[in-house]
């Protein structure tokens, strides 16, 4: 168990859990120095023979004194984490205590502040789903409106082709309506994990030939929820060895892959190639995954919030015809993916473009690795 602010290790023999500034040092200190206060007077009386009412008198004086002193600094921290407890409530999360101490009311501190730092967050983000969703709401239902009153209004006729137009902001609107499904799965973590041994390279090959086939259905029409709309970019795929297999749940991989392959599609230069490589992990049954793109990359400060929900990151303007930033949702979809397996995504370095790195753990350490002894012939990649 990891020790809070400040705290040390605890166990290590009767004085394990006491620290020098601790309450329960202050509160002994102050038993100690108030025993060491009567005796000391008794022993002034005993030898000048005063009177012991005058001791006890002085005795009571110098012990109240010091304990007025210890409760105040004692209650002084708990009436402003009550006011600022109260602000909070209030929906003031801009308050925060003075956690300059040292001892179990300075973590109380330090705690209370960084729930209101959470708190702060989780409002500022429901202000930006708000915001968000109906930003891209709008879009969609505007460009369906349009469609259906051309109809009405005799402007234009209700021939396939304007059917079709019809369809497609309908489809998008399905898209953003799944993608928030999503979102609500991964705050409510009610999605569980069915976990299988799969080959990697016939799995990534369906996953890129989808991508690559719904883009073609679909070129010049902007999407969400992990499908690309660029036919000029290339998609290649490099696993290695050929006959690579893993553990996980596919339908949470297949989430993964397609929100990166979308993001790298849409920040790829105008007939740009987008990487997707495989390799074995360090555990069995684990792999690696990276998606490649050869566009403006990420700059390394933004780095920590590629994947923190609405982010749609500095590069403001995809490239490309039809591609648009979507509902900066894909990224934080894949950490949670990701994170669903025990597994770990990140920005890493590259010399050209953006590279992610997926590491999906595998089978656990106690389970034997097995084989099926299958394998298959290299395959030609791309």
């Amino acid at each position: 168990m990891r020790n809070g602010p400040g705290e040390t290790g605890k166990g290590s023999g009767p004085w394990g859990g006491v620290r020098p500034f601790s309450i329960k040092t202050k509160l002994g200190t102050l038993v100690v120095v108030s025993v060491l206060i009567t005796t000391g007077l008794l022993m002034i009386a005993a030898r000048t023979e005063t009177e012991l009412r005058f001791i006890t008198v002085f005795s009571m004086i110098a012990t109240l004194l010091i304990t007025q002193f210890v409760a105040h600094s004692l209650t002084a921290p708990l009436d402003e984490m009550n006011a600022v407890a109260r602000s909070i409530s209030h929906g003031d999360y801009t308050c925060r205590v003075n956690d300059n101490r040292r001892d179990e009311l300075g973590d109380l501190a330090h705690t209370i502040n960084l729930m209101a730092d959470e708190l702060e967050a989780q409002d500022r983000q429901r202000k930006e789903l708000v915001a968000n969703v109906s930003h891209e709401l709008r879009t969609p239902i505007a460009g369906l409106r349009a469609v259906l009153e051309n109809v009405v209004d005799g402007v234009s006729a209700a021939d396939p082709e304007t059917m079709r137009t019809a369809l497609k902001q309908t489809e998008r609107l399905g898209r953003l309506v799944e993608t928030l499904l999503d979102l609500s799965r991964l705050d409510n973590g009610v999605v569980p994990l069915r976990k299988r041994r799969f080959e990697v390279w016939p799995y990534l090959s369906g996953v890129l030939k989808e991508a690559n086939m719904v883009a073609s259905a679909r070129g010049g029409v902007a999407s969400d929820s992990g499908k690309h709309t660029r036919t000029d970019v290339h998609l290649h795929l490099d696993v290695h060895p050929s006959e690579l297999t893993a553990h996980a749940d596919p339908e949470r991989i297949h989430q993964v892959v397609a929100n990166l392959i979308d993001n790298a599609v849409k920040h790829s230069p105008p007939h740009g190639r987008v990487t997707v490589k495989a390799r074995r992990g360090a555990t069995p049954e684990s792999l690696e995954l990276e998606v490649l793109d050869e566009g403006p990359g990420i700059p390394e400060s933004e780095w920590h919030r590629v994947f923190e929900r609405f982010n749609r990151g500095a590069v403001s303007s995809p490239h490309g015809p039809g591609s648009d930033g979507g509902t900066g949702l894909g990224l934080a979809i894949a950490r949670w993916a990701v994170d669903l397996h025990g597994g770990r995504i990140r920005v890493a370095e590259s010399p050209r473009g953006c590279r992610i790195q997926v590491t999906l753990p595998g089978l656990p350490p106690a389970l034997p690795h097995q084989r099926t002894g299958q394998t298959r012939p290299p395959s030609p990649r791309g």
